[in-house]
């Protein structure tokens, strides 16, 4: 696969991930809580799922500067890779946000924030731990059920990490939106005006923990020999 349809291929996956996660939060406001916190979690893992077994061959599938960060921490990608993969994550998910917000109607999206995480019960220091340690369970899962060096490749590892990411937001879903990835939270916080000085937990929450599942991933589990 060429370069140009990896990047592009992050871009759509990413937009898929925001659109129905994002856009199942909204809905859940919409229609009184009839989706719930396991309707939410399941159209992420679902999807993200999907994405993967859909366009893991041709970028990976990381769907996440989180992962992406992660791999290239262990040389799975070089530089210039990662962050035009970060950069069309962004985009991915700006994008979505953006159509959810012109297709939706402004009380709805406005209440509901566009769908954007949020803290709720715990402090900063907190959710920052949350967002740490569900993202190093998703990113294990990444590098435990990749089917090639770059990430997960075929739709059983799809899935697998799916379910990962379903079952993190039942978890942290209520506390801290469960995000696990800082594309998922920008784009909706970026496009709902929910930007504030707490949106760096979701992005320093997510790579620390992506960084810690990869460096013992690469030195302890899955050591090449």
């Amino acid at each position: 696969m060429s370069a140009s349809a990896a990047v592009i291929a992050e871009g759509v996956g990413t937009f898929a991930l925001v659109f129905i996660g994002a856009g199942a939060v909204c809905m859940n406001h919409w229609s009184g809580g009839a989706l719930g916190v396991l309707g939410i979690a399941v159209a992420h893992g679902a999807v993200f799922g999907a994405m993967i077994a859909a366009l893991g061959r041709v970028s990976g599938g990381h769907f996440n500067p989180a992962v992406t960060v992660a791999m290239l921490s262990v040389n799975r990608t070089d530089r210039q890779t990662a962050t035009a993969y970060v950069c069309s994550q962004l985009a991915g998910a700006a994008s979505a946000a953006l159509v959810l917000r012109l297709l939706l109607p402004s009380e709805v999206w406005r209440a509901a924030r566009l769908g954007a995480p949020s803290i709720t019960a715990v402090t900063v220091g907190q959710a920052l731990v949350i967002e740490a340690v569900l993202t190093f369970f998703l990113v294990l899962a990444v590098f435990g059920a990749a089917g090639n060096s770059q990430g997960g490749g075929s739709a059983a590892a799809g899935w697998g990490i799916g379910a990962v990411l379903a079952c993190g937001m039942l978890l942290g879903g209520p506390v801290t939106g469960a995000a696990m990835n800082p594309a998922r939270a920008f784009g909706p916080a970026l496009l709902g005006g929910a930007l504030d000085h707490r949106h760096v937990v979701y992005w320093l929450g997510p790579i620390l923990g992506g960084l810690a599942a990869s460096w013992l991933s690469a030195n302890v589990f899955f050591v090449k020999r």
